[in-house]
């Protein structure tokens, strides 16, 4: 299967595609990121994520040098020159390249990059039973809602996370409150409520998290924006959210059963709407 990448200006075969040594994405991790799902050439929520990464290049610098029309064209190129009908389209920018020191001393062109691979979908088994996840302490940098490339954090928590035989791990600040997932928002419900925390330096805005309130709205569940713990009386539910998985229910968390153990009524639904808003997508 031969896969084309989009790297600085062409496209190539991705087994060809290659960066200079000294991008500071590369030594630095001075880029950023976005991943955007696609549905038999729909784009899920593109215009959000492209406003997401024109905020998060502003957030540390980086200009794009390319215009929302023509980083729009290229994402569309670059789905069509791949085998995929349901794919992740992955983009990422970084300061460019130059001698390595952290003080940049010259002017230099972004790196850009864009791939593509096959859209991932959770199992029969975990969609009925839920995901199972564990709690750490947050050691993440304080501007969670820039989607930097920097992730060490969350490639330890994801390895400690499958060391101990999980599927996600989910941040909890200094008062135990928790945060987000390694790669995913988090849900709770309490007393009825759909509880998030809300969005701030901690917490990326997640696209799914948007869209997910968004169809929670639509069909009058009450919505409540705040820090929330996992101790907390009334707690029926639990779930996340990202790109590739939409929503799943988490039935255990720090070998804790959440609820009777499966997926509840609230995630069992919001996952149905989302999926609604997909299918509706390739009429």
């Amino acid at each position: 299967m031969t896969l084309t990448a989009w790297v600085n200006g062409r496209f190539v075969p991705l087994e060809e595609a290659t960066i200079h040594i000294e991008d500071r994405g590369f030594q630095f991790a001075d880029g950023v990121y976005e991943v955007i799902a696609c549905f038999g050439g729909r784009f899920l929520e593109l215009e959000a994520h492209l406003d997401r990464l024109e905020n998060s290049c502003e957030g540390i610098g980086i200009s794009l040098l390319k215009s929302r029309p023509e980083l729009i064209e290229l994402i569309h190129d670059t789905y069509h020159r791949n085998p995929f009908d349901h794919a992740m389209i992955y983009i990422q920018a970084t300061r460019g390249i130059a001698p390595r020191s952290h003080l940049l001393t010259q002017e230099v062109e972004p790196t850009l990059v864009i791939t593509a691979r096959e859209l991932p979908s959770p199992s029969a088994e975990k969609l009925t039973h839920g995901a199972s996840a564990i709690t750490l302490p947050d050691i993440r940098w304080k501007r969670c809602d820039i989607k930097s490339i920097a992730l060490l954090a969350s490639v330890i928590g994801k390895q400690e996370a499958a060391r101990q035989g999980v599927d996600e791990a989910f941040w909890l600040d200094d008062e135990g409150h928790i945060l987000e997932g390694c790669a995913t928002n988090c849900f709770a419900v309490i007393n009825g409520e759909l509880v998030t925390h809300p969005l701030d330096h901690h917490v990326l805005g997640g696209i799914t998290r948007h869209l997910a309130l968004k169809v929670a709205r639509e069909h009058d569940i009450t919505i409540v924006e705040r820090p929330w713990r996992l101790d907390e009386p009334g707690l029926s539910e639990c779930m996340m959210s990202s790109t590739t998985n939409a929503v799943v229910a988490v039935s255990n968390i720090d070998g804790v059963t959440i609820g009777n153990g499966a997926a509840g009524p609230i995630s069992t639904n919001l996952r149905q709407w989302i999926l609604d808003e997909f299918e509706a997508m390739k009429q």
